[in-house]
């Protein structure tokens, strides 16, 4: 009898064993006001071989959605839970806490599954070291605890959360000036995968780039980006700086120079996923590493400049949508970014059409390594393995946007409602109507053409407004 329980346990351990060898690294990249054209595979005018080699091999996300800002999709992401759930607050960028400690996150969900942890970049769901990424599931976080920084001195607009960069909450005041914010992250990000472990790793890479103020001033450190007296159409030192300068040759076709320098952030964005990848290569780790890949928001567009030190105001810097709406809008461009998967021999190439949110990457890393939550989990995503693994079509979700007191929407199937008062919608006719498969780019409201269904998205709607934290 003693035997029989001793092989009994032994199987068992031999099969959380193997069952930990068979679990993937998982490898999560949020790119900042990375909009829908900005990437190659969507715009050919866009230089991003990197990007679009991993999804080229994997399965991307043509209808991918996020929500309107930074802090909000951040706290999506986390928590597979859509942010007003948590209260007002955490539906529009912000430097307060997105949510309590003791929230149940993606990471903290991981670490349970005996993954180390790992977060390089921008948190931006609380500023401040006593609410920072190490309390909500990372053994080891870098970067900057607020929004996007400056690219060289690493500080948080003019006021007093200038100071966030940061290692593992302790702040780091002016030791890593003139290093672009693109090659810290990035350097860290390949010091987290080649180090020696015997656990799988989720590593959250989370870039401030392509994300305001725009700054790519190459070897010339102590030469704010800035135009070429001599030439307006230029900037100072474009012709030796590389990220201006890609093999072939598409950067340097764009004549307008703002546009330029945006391409050339992007450029040296492109590269630094580059570097990661090869990393992951080198310590023979890609072919067992999932690669989840999104933008937190759609584009910027314009920028007026002088929020941070040696700020420039931008226009109409991004690729141009085939949408409708920009960053802060619940219209298409909006909330409509690149997306893939990426899994070598686990994942067939192709695209998956059938709308996805990054409210659903939780749930479905949940399924993948076996997470089964000691308590009864109100997740608003789905999982999506189907959709990524088998390229099966899922059944019509609902998606639910409320970005503060501006805009809110929500999409079923292949309906939208949208509104833009300030008032909450409290009957069916406070809203637009889109159908998103005969109507992409928003053009048509058919509100008044639709009664029956316009009533069933209203009634959709307050169902999840019921569900929000009025706090």
């Amino acid at each position: 009898m003693k035997q029989h329980y001793f092989l009994f346990i032994t199987l068992i351990g031999f099969m959380q064993t193997a069952l930990s060898k068979d679990r993937p690294n998982i490898l999560v990249i949020l790119t900042d006001d990375q909009g829908w054209a900005d990437i190659g595979y969507n715009n050919p005018a866009v230089y991003t071989p990197n990007m679009d080699k991993l999804a080229s091999g994997g399965s991307v996300f043509t209808n991918h959605y996020v929500m309107s800002q930074c802090t909000p999709t951040r706290a999506a992401l986390m928590t597979g839970r859509y942010p007003s759930r948590f209260g007002p607050h955490a539906t529009a960028a912000s430097t307060k806490p997105a949510f309590p400690k003791g929230t149940p996150t993606m990471a903290s969900m991981l670490q349970t599954e005996g993954y180390d942890t790992c977060l390089s970049g921008k948190w931006h769901l609380g500023s401040s070291p006593d609410h920072g990424p190490n309390f909500f599931g990372f053994d080891q976080s870098y970067g900057c605890l607020s929004g996007a920084v400056g690219n060289y001195n690493h500080g948080y607009r003019k006021g007093p959360l200038f100071h966030t960069w940061h290692r593992n909450h302790q702040l780091i005041e002016g030791s890593e000036n003139g290093v672009h914010t693109t090659q810290l992250i990035t350097d860290d990000a390949i010091r987290f995968i080649r180090q020696n472990r015997g656990n799988p790793f989720f590593l959250y890479l989370a870039y401030t780039a392509v994300h305001t103020p725009l700054d790519e001033r190459g070897k010339f450190i102590n030469q704010p980006t800035r135009l070429d007296p001599k030439n307006p159409n230029r900037w100072q030192n474009e012709d030796n700086i590389p990220w201006f300068n890609d093999p072939l040759g598409k950067i340097q076709k764009e004549k307008d120079p703002e546009k330029r320098l945006f391409l050339a952030a992007l450029h040296h964005l492109d590269h630094a996923i580059g570097r990661v990848t090869q990393a992951l290569k080198d310590k023979r780790l890609l072919k067992n590493t999932l690669i989840l890949f999104s933008s937190d928001n759609g584009p910027q567009v314009n920028w007026p400049g002088n929020a941070y030190p040696n700020d420039l105001k931008v226009t109409n810097f991004n690729q141009p949508l085939p949408m409708r709406g920009k960053k802060q809008d619940v219209y298409e461009g909006g909330i409509k970014v690149p997306g893939f998967a990426h899994w070598p021999d686990k994942i067939i190439p192709g695209k998956v059409k059938n709308p996805m949110h990054i409210v659903d990457w939780l749930p479905t890393l949940a399924n993948l390594v076996g997470h089964e939550p000691k308590t009864e989990m109100r997740w608003d995503g789905v999982d999506q393995s189907p959709a990524i693994f088998e390229k099966r079509s899922a059944a019509d979700r609902e998606m639910y946007w409320v970005q503060k007191s501006r805009c809110k929407a929500l999409r079923y199937g292949d309906w939208k409602i949208v509104s833009y008062s300030k008032k909450p919608p409290k009957k069916a006719s406070d809203w637009q109507l889109f159908n998103m498969r005969l109507d992409p780019k928003e053009l048509e409201n058919i509100a008044s053409k639709h009664p029956k269904t316009l009533s069933d998205l209203h009634r959709r709607f307050l169902r999840h407004k019921s569900l929000d934290s009025p706090q």
